[in-house]
């Protein structure tokens, strides 16, 4: 018998920790203390120089080339922290607010030597934790030891990798009567991702036959959109268009993903609007701030359509990269149904880069 937490549940208390600007350990062939640059303190940085070593600031080869730092590993850099490193030049390295303000972050130096893999493992950490995706990664020669005696979680870098790369289980918590506005014969399941991350949810209108094709629509939540109408997206629209739609068929689910910002959550999506607002679109704010296109897992919304009986779907969408995914999974897509709905002067720049850099068909 053993209460001990299993890999799974290491990962989200480590996940925790860093949003809280607490260390962690990875553990693998080598050892190394991980820190979160977002969430890092002065007085963690300067206990950092203190224990020597050669840390570096591990950043996404998308960072690096804004910062035109050499990305030896291909999909990361490894910055060389300099000796005299301080709290702010590490977020400045990490965090684009002031690119164009203070442009020369370097030359920066980058490491070439040796394995990043625990550097590669440390940014998926800090990226599932909604953070900055940059790490301060230092060597330590005896790490089990180091976080036992200062209390740190210890993350098996090994194990953890592939569980931070693979799409986590949503399992069914609840479901309840919900009529809305579009259709009186709702009802909303809920469902938690066997990682401890953000719930998702299903609105179920009427009750779709589960051996036909259901209308089906995979949206993304949008706070500023669905929740504030914000005029700089389409979203709101969107998702009032497709539960109208739905309701006027009597039939449909709409599955509603905690994957805000296209992935990188509500904080870093106010920064890339910050970005906007200094002239760059979509696509190059999410660069700078070191992520990709989009990083959502539309693996999700096929679970869970599998998961409520669910084979084939007519999918209310403008974008291929969602039918794609969804047959990948297992769901087959008989239609595409289109959705142009929401624009406005404040968005059509917005709604021409999603057609131009990703291939939405607007």
């Amino acid at each position: 018998m053993s209460f001990a937490p299993d890999v799974t549940e290491i990962i989200a208390r480590a996940r925790a920790d860093l949003r809280m600007g607490v260390p962690i350990v990875l553990t693998g062939p080598d050892g190394a203390l991980v820190m979160a640059a977002e969430t890092l303190e002065a007085q963690r940085l300067a206990d950092l120089r203190a224990l020597g070593g050669a840390p570096v600031l591990a950043i996404t080869a998308r960072r690096a080339e804004t910062l035109k730092a050499r990305a030896y590993d291909d999909d990361l850099a490894r910055v060389i922290l300099p000796p005299d490193v301080s709290l702010p030049w590490v977020l400045g390295v990490a965090d684009p607010a002031d690119d164009l303000k203070s442009p020369m972050k370097g030359p920066l130096r980058t490491s070439r030597e040796g394995p990043a893999d625990l550097h590669r493992v440390a940014l998926s950490l800090t990226k599932s934790a909604r953070l900055l995706p940059a790490a301060i990664v230092l060597p330590l020669t005896d790490p089990l030891g180091f976080a036992a005696a200062n209390a740190l979680t210890v993350v098996n870098a090994a194990l953890a990798g592939p569980l931070l790369a693979a799409s986590p289980q949503p399992h069914p918590v609840v479901s309840a009567r919900l009529p809305v506005e579009a259709h009186e014969a709702g009802r909303l399941h809920i469902f938690r991702p066997e990682d401890g991350g953000e719930e998702h949810y299903a609105f179920e209108i009427g009750s779709p036959a589960r051996d036909k094709p259901v209308l089906a629509r995979l949206h993304s939540a949008c706070f500023t959109g669905d929740v504030m109408g914000s005029l700089k997206c389409d979203c709101g629209p969107q998702l009032r268009g497709a539960l109208a739609q739905m309701g006027a068929e009597g039939a449909g689910v709409l599955l509603y993903l905690n994957q805000e910002g296209r992935g990188i959550g509500l904080a870093n999506k106010m920064r890339a609007y910050s970005l906007q607002d200094q002239g760059f679109d979509t696509v190059e704010a999410n660069h700078r701030l070191g992520f990709e296109d989009d990083e959502r897992d539309f693996k999700l919304g096929a679970r869970i359509l599998t998961s409520m009986g669910f084979s084939a779907v007519r999918l209310l969408t403008n974008n291929p990269r969602k039918i794609a995914m969804m047959e990948k999974n297992g769901i087959a897509v008989v239609e595409r149904v289109p959705l142009k709905v929401g624009e406005t002067h404040h968005n059509r720049g917005y709604l021409a880069t999603k057609a131009a850099k990703s291939g939405h068909l607007l």
